[in-house]
This record gives C-alpha cells, sequence and structure tokens, in this order.
C-alpha cells in the first residue's frame, strides 16, 4: 500500500504559531520568547545543556570559534570536502583557513590528517557531517583530547544521528546547526548551537547578540528587567557582538519544523533507501559508506560515479539522461573550498594584510577530496510523498539500464 504524505514543507503549527506572533506585543526576541522556547526544545531534543539561536548556520561557526577561543592568527582546521562557510567563519574570526583531507569511502574528515595539520597555532577544529553521516568521532575526540584543541560540529546536514550511540552535536566542544531551506529542520534562514559549556554558551551568545552584558548562556532577553534597561545611567554593552540574532518569526517556524522533526528525518532516510535499493548491484555508482556504529539523516543521498571509466558515458552525459527521462536532477558537489575563486584570489587579504598577505593554497592539497568531488552525483531526499521519491528512483533504474546496454 502507497504512503501518501503531505508534499508541503511545512506539516504542522507553523502557520497558527506565526499568526501568534503576528498578534503579540512584541515581535523581537530581546523580549519575546518563541526563540528562548526554541532553544530550550532544541537543546531538550539533542540531550545539551544549552542552545542559542542564531540567524543561519553560517553565524553559529563564527559565533563557536570565537567562543572556543580562535584568535586573529590561529590557524582552524577544516575538511577539504564541504560547502565555503567552513573557511569564511574562519576568516570572520580573522583566523587561518587549514584543510584535511576527508575519507574517501565515507567523505567525511580524515582523522589522521587533521594530526598531520596541526601546529602550534591549531586553535579550533571543524568537522561535517557531510550529506547525514557522523564523522570518526571517537579518533578525532582522541586528537582534541591530546592536544587540547577544541572540536566544533557542523551538522547543518545531520539532525539526530548518532555515532556509536551518542548525539552527534553533542560529542565535541560544540554543535552547529542550520535552519537553512534545504536543511532537515527549516525557516528559510536560521541556526542554532549546542553545547554542554556554559562558558562556551554564554560567549556565543554574546557574541551573537551585540555584546549585551547581562546576555548569559540561557538568557537571550536582553529587556528582562526594563526599570534597568530603560535608566539613562545603565551601560549595556560591555564585549563586541554581531546582531546574528534570530526572529520570533523565524523562532516559532522552527519550533513547529522541531515538533515533526522525527517524520521529517524519517521521510529522508527512507527516500534515501528507495534510491538505494534500485543501484544495487550497479557497477559505477557507489554509495557512500555507513559503518554499522553510525546512522545516516541522509541531508542528501551521495554517490560517487564512474561511469566514465566503466561504461564510456561522462557524469554531465549522465545527468543530462536521467533529467531527459524526468528525473529532478543531479546535483555535483560543492567545489573543494582552496579552489573557490575567493580563495584562489585571496579576495579577503586586504582584511589584515599581515595574516593573509603570504597565504596560497595549491591544486593537489587534498588529493582525496580533489578526486571525489569531480564524481559526486547529489540526489535529493527532500520529499514529502516517498510515491514521488519512489517514482524518481525508478526513473534512475531507467537511466542506469539505458547507460549499460
Amino acid at each position: 500500500m502507497s504512503q501518501k504524505l503531505n508534499t508541503s514543507k511545512y506539516l504542522g503549527n507553523e502557520l497558527k504559531y506565526l499568526e501568534s506572533v503576528l498578534n503579540s506585543k512584541s515581535w523581537t526576541n530581546t523580549e519575546g520568547s518563541w526563540t528562548g522556547n526554541l532553544e530550550k526544545q532544541f537543546s531538550k531534543k539533542l540531550n545539551a545543556n544549552h542552545g542559542i539561536a542564531f540567524n543561519s548556520g553560517t553565524s553559529t561557526l563564527h559565533g563557536a570559534l570565537e567562543a572556543v577561543g580562535v584568535k586573529a592568527g590561529d590557524e582552524v582546521i577544516s575538511p577539504a570536502f564541504t560547502v565555503i562557510m567552513n573557511t569564511t567563519s574562519t576568516i570572520h574570526a580573522n583566523a587561518v583557513p587549514v584543510y584535511a583531507d576527508v575519507l574517501e569511502d565515507r567523505y567525511t574528515i580524515d582523522p589522521e590528517d587533521i594530526e598531520r595539520k596541526i601546529t602550534p597555532k591549531t586553535k579550533a577544529i571543524q568537522v561535517v557531517s557531510v550529506y547525514g553521516l557522523p564523522c570518526e568521532m571517537d579518533e578525532i575526540m582522541h586528537i582534541s583530547n591530546k592536544y587540547g584543541i577544541p572540536v566544533i560540529e557542523d551538522n547543518a546536514e545531520c539532525f539526530l544521528s548518532k555515532y556509536k550511540g551518542k548525539m552527534t552535536g553533542t560529542i565535541g566542544h560544540m554543535g552547529s546547526y542550520s535552519f537553512e531551506n534545504s536543511k532537515h529542520l527549516s525557516c528559510g534562514e536560521g541556526g542554532m548551537l549546542v553545547t554542554n559549556n556554559a562558558d562556551y554558551a554564554k560567549a556565543s551568545r554574546k557574541l551573537g547578540g551585540h555584546g549585551f552584558k547581562n546576555l548569559d548562556a540561557d538568557e537571550g532577553k536582553v529587556k528582562a528587567n526594563l526599570d534597568v534597561f530603560q535608566n539613562p545611567d545603565y551601560k549595556r554593552h560591555d564585549s563586541l557582538g554581531w546582531n546574528y540574532r534570530l526572529s520570533e518569526f523565524s523562532s516559532a517556524v522552527a519550533l513547529a519544523q522541531l515538533e515533526n522533526i522525527d517524520k521529517l528525518i524519517d521521510l529522508r532516510i527512507k527516500s534515501a533507501q528507495i534510491f538505494l535499493d534500485v543501484i544495487k548491484g550497479c557497477e559505477f555508482l557507489t554509495p557512500q559508506f555507513v559503518p554499522e556504529y553510525s546512522e545516516n539523516s541522509y541531508w542528501a543521498l551521495g554517490l560517487k560515479y564512474d561511469g566514465e571509466e566503466k561504461i564510456g558515458l561522462s557524469w554531465f552525459d549522465f545527468r543530462k539522461t536521467y533529467m531527459k527521462n524526468g528525473g529532478d536532477g543531479i546535483y555535483g558537489a560543492w567545489s573543494v573550498p582552496y579552489l573557490e575563486p575567493l580563495v584562489q584570489n585571496m579576495s579577503f587579504k586586504n582584511r589584515y594584510p599581515e595574516i593573509y598577505g603570504s597565504l596560497s593554497y595549491k591544486k593537489g592539497l587534498c588529493p582525496v577530496a580533489e578526486k571525489i568531488q569531480k564524481k559526486m552525483m547529489v540526489f535529493k531526499t527532500n520529499y514529502r510523498n516517498l510515491d514521488l521519491a519512489r517514482e524518481k528512483a525508478e526513473i534512475l533504474s531507467k537511466t542506469i539500464k539505458e547507460a549499460t546496454k
């Protein structure tokens, strides 16, 4: 019996909660409660002590880096197979990006290469759970403890996955989540940091909230006591901060999404499995390896394409045929960050010439990441109707058969 589901991105109380915000006296999280409630419920869901809402999953990374003590000229290690935001957040903190290669079968950061890239200047390690697969956290935390370097888990693509029974996002020192449109939980734009360290929570909250001195690990309202806040003699700011706050409207939508997060993740996993079933036995499409001790929440399904070598069909021609047959299209992987024009041209060096003036990154720096980036075929899993996922998977099956005639 086919499973029919609402094809809308929003399955629950989104409109109801938005109406409540519209009818409230305040639309700002400096006074309101929706953002505070989201923080509490989100951290509770992950079994973390503290949650701090941000306006994006990029500002969360910047907030985390500065919270753990990264300063100008420090080095931050991040994987070579990921989006540019791990690089740009490092630059926002006036730090130097250092790239570690990845494991070829699972696309996540290679712990051995992390250790090779550590120097006395290394002050943080960003690890990314690519496409929903947790990193090798035992090895990474061993390195972290050995050298005293904090770990920030970038879980923008990985919600509620577990690694050896532990919730991702709570294994490292801080966990970063994105609520951008394509993510498991979405309010258009937004993000969340979780941590069990009260000092990190307070520091990141203050960084994202204009440096108001009365902000704390679990308190985002700066106007709690109006007699104090409205006093002309009151001094409000004691540290440098940005405006990275999440709006009450976004928080209301995110909270409604959080109420259905298990269902949303289950749909992604089931959609991925439908596609995985049709590629069984295909010699030129290899799925991301998932160890038995890890859970993949499948933000997307990443497959390595070896069709050029094995059947004489280019990546582009296979994608063209899939689309001609009615497929959704196939995404390529993001460019290796250090080969993006931003990094190759060093267009950011003028912000801190004494740090970035002589910096350069060459092709071949992380050969595994560069190799798999060219081969990656990324299929969406964000289906709200599994019948549609089955239809698209059958189109993939048809395309495979046509390609191997």
